[in-house]
């Protein structure tokens, strides 16, 4: 791709629905600014949002690469820099990124990036790549661009590798790719964050709604009194650590939440532990803090509706402090249980935020609807 004239490089960002798009749509918000203060030489840039579900059907870098170059032949964009919430993989390993100097086209793995300050590292990502490709940036001995400053100084340790002869002039650029276990947990942490679990708390109403009922109900039982009291902090996890994993492993069941690859090869047995894995996390974090909340609801109803003398008549124990908590987390166990239940009236739009096979689903569908808009005018 050339340089428009008149000194103004057009940038399109290119991102797939939801998480990949708010993060583009907040970044170009700066993003020329930043880019022409950074480039020193008097050029101004344009830069444009593209929402389009481009990775729909497909987790393949080169495959991906390709989609982006056609996408862009029909339009007078200089540089486009792809961003997606999927893990992509090449020969094995996991992908941060992928450049092609020739064609203007970058891919960027959000995931790879991490959990903490993804903003941040991705606009990071984003700049350093815009600037190399628009050949602003310093090059190496050999006279190619070097690998992005942003990768360079990343916690996590990254290779560069080239993938062999690709495009018509024969040119190879590097992937960059994200190496040992503290790579693999950080790509992990970064598809829980794309994944959004905090999304998943107003979905389960319908699950809450039934555990507080449960609760209230068990609050006042002096039989729940009694099987409390005789409870051993062990016990009270096990019951805790249970009812949680009832929860989760509901939820997934019934939204059909897990990932079973149709192919055999390493790569996507990888790819779908990595999805299955996420999922679990997720949904376990918003299970988690549903139970939490629950718990905290537990204890402030107990210290509203129990009577001492009538709990030591039942119990013939004294009502003190340690039998609210442990009253509380008894029945925060026994509620979940029936939240579980409960949630089986949730539609599976409520969750399908928590895993990937769900939203890749939903690409295809709209790359389907594009698709026949554009065939039907």
């Amino acid at each position: 791709m050339h340089m428009s004239s008149q000194g103004v490089t057009v940038v399109a960002l290119l991102a797939d629905p939801d998480a990949p798009t708010e993060i583009a749509q907040r970044m170009a918000r700066t993003l020329s600014t930043r880019l022409a203060d950074k480039s020193g030489q008097g050029r101004r840039f344009d830069v444009k949002v593209v929402s389009e579900p481009f990775t729909a059907g497909t987790e393949d870098p080169q495959t991906l690469m390709r989609r982006i170059k056609d996408r862009g032949s029909t339009e007078d964009w200089d540089i486009i820099v792809a961003l997606t919430d999927l893990p992509l993989h090449s020969h094995g390993r996991r992908l941060v990124g992928d450049l092609s100097h020739e064609h203007g086209l970058a891919l960027l793995s959000l995931p790879s990036l991490g959990a903490l300050r993804l903003q941040t590292r991705a606009r990071r990502a984003v700049e350093e790549a815009v600037l190399g490709l628009a050949g602003l940036q310093d090059t190496g001995a050999e006279g190619r661009p070097r690998s992005p400053r942003h990768l360079r100084s990343s916690p996590v340790r990254l290779t560069p590798t080239h993938p062999g002869q690709e495009g018509e002039g024969g040119t190879t650029d590097p992937l960059y790719v994200v190496s040992g276990p503290r790579g693999y947990l950080r790509v992990l942490a970064g598809m829980v964050r794309a994944n959004r679990p905090w999304r998943l708390v107003p979905g389960l109403s319908k699950a809450l709604a039934a555990a507080l009922a449960t609760g209230a109900v068990a609050t006042v039982n002096s039989t729940v009194w009694s099987l409390a009291e005789a409870l051993s902090a062990p016990r009270l996890v096990i019951a805790m650590v249970g009812s949680v994993a009832l929860m989760i492993g509901w939820l997934i069941v019934d939204a059909e939440l897990w990932h079973r690859s149709a192919e055999g090869s390493p790569e996507a047995r990888q790819r779908a532990r990595l999805y299955n894995t996420s999922t679990v996390l997720t949904v376990g974090i918003g299970v988690l803090v549903c139970y939490a909340g629950l718990l905290l609801i537990n204890v402030v109803w107990a210290l509203f509706i129990l009577n001492d003398q009538v709990f030591a008549s039942m119990t013939r124990e004294p009502l003190d402090a340690t039998d609210y908590w442990t009253l509380s987390w008894f029945v925060a166990s026994t509620a979940t249980v029936g939240g579980a239940l409960g949630s089986g009236l949730e539609s599976d739009e409520a969750i399908r935020a928590a895993a990937y096979s769900k939203r890749e689903q939903e690409r295809r569908q709209m790359a389907k609807d594009d698709h026949s808009d554009q065939r039907a005018t």
